[in-house]
């Protein structure tokens, strides 16, 4: 019988993260030994600190009969300069962006594109900057306050991005459906039954003690809910995906929901994503992400960044705008 290989005593394990590295690491805390995140953290909203182990979802708990996943993407179409008639000159940017919906009716087994939207902005702090033609396509001015350094320019293009996911996805919505954001909720902690998928991990909230319990997850199991005091503020609990290598950060991903909650309805959130979450996990042989990028939302992104038209096409179109004025 052959011996099972032992691993020298004192080296440390090595795990290539699943993830095509073209989207970067699951997990990507900055560089060096992890250092607990500013952000102040309440642990013991479900159970107390030393009490903490991983959970599974308590018998009875059903998934939603309708779940909802909205994502948004962008695309910075091209950089340009306005010129001021004082002879100052102002950075800008020419960005799609677009926001859509997929609905999936989990009883009968059918997923579809519920809503979807596009739309173009000019970024730029200049005071005098009008709205740009490009073709047939018109690039409305969003006019940004301070002198609007190049470097801020593309987190200028959120916030209206997170008002078109909003839109889109409140047009859809009805009593008993379970909506879940691709990425922070932020200003969008007001929606009803809302919660917000984290599947990269930049920052590591917990202490070591409770970290521990985040990478002892197994497969459909989370961490209990603790709470964030970070600007946003809200509840939190980490959970492990199906699927997943076997890395200590595989398949891990946050999900968070409103601080408004009380904590037993955070708590039945938290239970509720784990019946079903894992059921939309991707497979590798599929997504370069997986199993982090959830299905619909994979699906989603390529028809939205099919809906923003042809870049190359625009950035020709702004030029020519640009040499008429």
């Amino acid at each position: 019988m052959s011996a099972a290989p032992v691993r020298a005593a004192g080296r440390p394990r090595v795990h290539v993260d699943a993830w095509d590295p073209t989207y970067g690491a699951s997990f990507e805390a900055a560089p060096g030994p992890a250092t607990p995140s500013s952000a102040q953290v309440e642990a013991g909203v479900e159970l107390p600190p030393d009490q903490w182990r991983p959970l599974a979802a308590p018998d009875g708990v059903e998934p939603p009969h309708v779940v909802l996943l909205v994502d948004g993407v962008r695309r910075i179409d091209a950089s340009l300069w306005i010129e001021e008639p004082d002879g100052g000159s102002y950075p800008g940017l020419a960005a799609s962006y677009a926001a859509g919906v997929v609905r999936c009716d989990l009883r009968r087994g059918a997923a579809e594109l519920a809503g979807a939207e596009v739309e173009r902005g000019l970024f730029t702090a200049s005071p005098s900057a009008e709205d740009i033609l490009a073709g047939q396509i018109r690039y409305p001015v969003h006019r940004l306050s301070g002198t609007g350094e190049l470097s801020k320019l593309p987190a200028a293009v959120q916030g209206p991005l997170t008002a078109l996911e909003v839109k889109v996805s409140a047009a859809v919505r009805d009593d008993d459906d379970l909506l879940v954001v691709d990425g922070p909720l932020r200003n969008r902690r007001q929606l009803p039954r809302t919660l917000g998928y984290i599947k990269t991990q930049h920052s590591q909230y917990l202490d070591a003690r409770l970290s521990a319990v985040v990478t002892g997850l197994g497969a459909r199991q989370r961490t209990p809910v603790f709470r964030l005091g970070t600007a946003w503020g809200g509840y939190s609990w980490y959970l492990r995906l199906p699927g997943s290598g076997r890395g200590p950060w595989a398949g891990i991903v946050r999900v968070e929901c409103s601080a408004d909650l009380a904590e037993r309805e955070a708590i039945a959130l938290a239970d509720l994503s784990l019946v079903t979450l894992p059921r939309f996990a991707s497979t590798a042989y599929k997504d370069p992400r997986a199993p982090q990028n959830l299905i619909p939302i994979a699906g989603l992104e390529r028809r939205l960044r099919a809906r923003l038209g042809d870049g190359r096409l625009l950035h020709r179109a702004l030029t020519l705008s640009s040499r008429r004025r």
